[in-house]
């Protein structure tokens, strides 16, 4: 263990000294810290500026034009009646004078289609939108009215609602307000997105390093001269070891910062004008969503439990793929030959990020339940599936079903390795894999 224990010290510290670490730890969480304040920023500084649409209407009475209602982002000028296109463009002919003009035909009611809109400036979906809207609800209450109903305006006011689903998840407490907490199956698949994506670039991007390590060392031959001072498990151990602390310590450092952030930062961005974002966003989605998005990254206790879960199915990951990438890195002699055995390594990965995909259906189904438990796909899915609050026994027997598979995986890569690292100048076969492991 000794020996083993120079060979992780040596590993940790050649990567916790380069460059690229230091920046990227310290990126990722300034990454993630703008992620939590997103919506708050973009409804703040997002804002549009008003628009100034004038509407040309030939209806009788300018019947349409006259009930359009303008608001924080357009204004509607009605010319006076009998005002040609012409004379509006002519009057109206750039973006400082007015944003657009609206022509409105003469038989709009029974001719929706007879409608046009000029701009003078870049398109914009909100604005355009928001007249379409605008006059089908008005062409809708004129052509209602043609059936001489009374309060047709009530009746429209009574019939035009919107349901509002109040999502909430049962922690089986028997007090009525403590029993239940709110939740979102939106806000809960975004997050177990970006958890699974992030779990799926580290096990990518560290299991190369030791693929690609062991390789760079079997070509200078420096695995030659290492092995006449400890066993190759010792150093296949160490070296798998070392990166791993190199990762762990990562997710560690960005624990930190996060949940920093997340106790002193976000109440500051969430102050006042923060409420009013949030208000902002509530109207244009499910308030449901907010208030989940909100509530959890904000939630300290909530971010810790979700980094230490994390931080445990990245190591776990980690050392089961380690371990194989370190057994195909022993048995080539360049990374040109180590593909066609990366490729099948990779095979399960991107299986994950598919069932990941299919979680916010139903993070209960069958394929997603599986898929969580069997070690080669479990990290990713089951980090997919954590946000949705899942029975705490299904986290328990996945992590130690991943750890259990990670001790025969190491002991599989082992007979490899100890074989892989003396061979040189041959390209091996599935078929010579399968010998050394067989070998005594």
């Amino acid at each position: 263990m000794n020996k083993t224990g120079l060979i992780v010290e040596r590993e940790f510290a050649e990567r916790v000294r380069k460059k690229s670490f230091i920046i990227t730890t310290l990126l990722m969480p300034l990454f993630m810290i703008a992620l939590m304040a997103a919506p708050t920023l973009i409804m703040l500084w997002g804002k549009s500026s008003a628009k100034t649409v004038v509407v040309v209407d030939n209806t009788p009475g300018q019947l349409v034009g006259s009930k359009l209602e303008s608001g924080e982002t357009i204004t509607y000028q009605l010319l006076s009646e009998g005002t040609t296109l012409g004379q509006a463009r002519s009057q109206y002919s750039n973006a400082d004078q007015a944003y657009a003009i609206l022509v409105i035909g003469s038989d709009i009611v029974d001719n929706p289609q007879n409608i046009q809109f000029i701009m003078n400036d870049a398109s914009s979906m909100s604005i355009e939108e928001n007249i379409q809207r605008q006059i089908q609800g008005i062409l809708r209450t004129e052509r209602l009215s043609r059936y001489e109903m009374d309060n047709i305006d009530q009746i429209l006011s009574d019939a035009n609602l919107r349901v509002s689903l109040r999502t909430l998840k049962n922690n089986g407490q028997e007090d009525e307000e403590k029993g239940m907490e709110a939740t979102s199956t939106s806000a809960s698949y975004i997050m177990g997105l970006v958890l699974g994506m992030l779990l799926y670039l580290i096990l990518i991007i560290y299991g190369q390093q030791v693929l690609q390590s062991v390789i760079d060392e079997k070509q200078t031959r420096v695995l030659d001269v290492m092995v006449t001072s400890c066993t190759p498990f010792e150093l296949m151990m160490g070296k798998i070891l070392g990166i791993a602390v190199v990762a762990a310590l990562q997710i560690v450092i960005w624990a930190v910062l996060v949940i920093g952030a997340s106790a002193f930062i976000m109440p500051l961005i969430m102050g006042n004008a923060g409420v009013d974002a949030a208000n902002a966003v509530a109207s244009a989605a499910s308030s449901s969503d907010v208030m989940s998005i909100v509530g959890k990254f904000t939630n300290v206790s909530y971010l810790a439990g979700l980094f230490l879960e994390l931080l445990l199915y990245i190591v776990g990951g980690f050392l089961f793929y380690a371990a194989m990438y370190a057994a195909i890195g022993s048995s080539v002699d360049t990374p040109q030959d180590a593909a066609q055995f990366n490729g099948i390594i990779m095979m399960p990965i991107i299986l994950a990020i598919y069932v990941m995909m299919t979680v916010m259906n139903d993070p209960n189904s069958g394929l997603v339940f599986w898929c969580s438990m069997i070690p080669f796909t479990s990290p990713i899915v089951m980090m997919a599936r954590i946000p949705f609050g899942i029975p705490t026994w299904e986290i328990i027997v996945s992590i130690v079903v991943l750890f259990i598979s990670f001790f025969i995986m190491t002991w599989i890569a082992a007979r490899i390795f100890r074989v892989g690292v003396f061979m040189h100048g041959k390209k091996p076969s599935w078929k010579d894999l399968g010998a050394w492991i067989k070998m005594k």
